[in-house]
């Protein structure tokens, strides 16, 4: 719940301020590496979508019954997803969580790439979809937590870029690739990049972590033990410092 004073309006230019929200989302890294994240992920791990119809034909030897089946329990996976998310009480964990649901989206289309059975098939689809939406909601909520409160429209848009606005390009490039080296390797290769950009994430966790404690002391996220537990840390170093 957010406690906002009404703002006084005032004449602005609209390019001048997508530049400000450009800079200032490349300025603070959570924000940085959150959108760069799903930006990837968006543009090689999304496009899988497109590909179902030829697993459901010439993988699994289905029909449209099937390409239903791995549509649905997709969208079973991601309700799933969207569930465990609402049952948090706040921020907190949520950089681990971003890396975890990309691995488990990622781990998800590997098995779905190597799989020719039907049930198995459909495990590997309702994990993608679970880590997916997963992902996708948290680094949501991670950037409104810590975004400024007049920056977060502009925020937002970005992400919206790189959620939706990455995944028609990369359906054009896993669609030419898939032509060329078939559709199974095409989504192994797709989800083994997706895994290095999440353990590219993973090493930039500690820079993540020492730039949002400050926004979350300030917003009362931490607890107050870990809060008395910074500020007497913080005063030892000083007077360490003057010694």
């Amino acid at each position: 719940r957010l406690n906002t004073a009404p703002k006084p309006k005032k004449e602005s230019k609209v390019l001048r301020e997508m530049k400000e929200g450009f800079a200032y989302a490349y300025r603070f890294p959570p924000i940085r590496y959150v959108l760069l994240l799903l930006g990837f992920i968006s543009l090689i791990g999304m496009p899988y979508a497109v590909m179902l119809p030829v697993f459901a034909r010439d993988i699994l030897k289905g029909g449209p019954q099937t390409l239903g089946l791995l549509v649905g329990v997709s969208g079973i996976g991601a309700i799933c997803g969207g569930a465990f998310l609402a049952t948090r009480k706040n921020v907190l964990g949520l950089t681990r969580i971003i890396p975890a649901a990309a691995s488990i989206f990622s781990l998800g289309l590997i098995l779905f790439s190597f799989s020719h059975v039907l049930w198995f098939s459909l495990i590997a689809v309702t994990l993608t979809g679970f880590g997916m939406m997963l992902h996708m909601a948290s680094s949501n909520t991670l950037l409104q937590t810590v975004v400024e409160e007049d920056k977060r429209g502009r925020v937002m848009s970005i992400y919206t870029m790189a959620f939706l606005g990455m995944t028609p390009f990369g359906s054009l490039i896993v669609g030419s690739l898939a032509s060329r080296i078939g559709v199974q390797l095409t989504l192994t290769f797709c989800a083994f990049i997706c895994l290095l950009f999440t353990a590219c994430f993973v090493f930039l966790l500690p820079e993540i972590r020492k730039t949002i404690r400050p926004v979350y002391i300030k917003m009362g996220i931490l607890p107050g033990e870990v809060n008395k537990a910074i500020q007497e840390t913080a005063q030892l170093t000083q007077v360490t410092e003057k010694e």
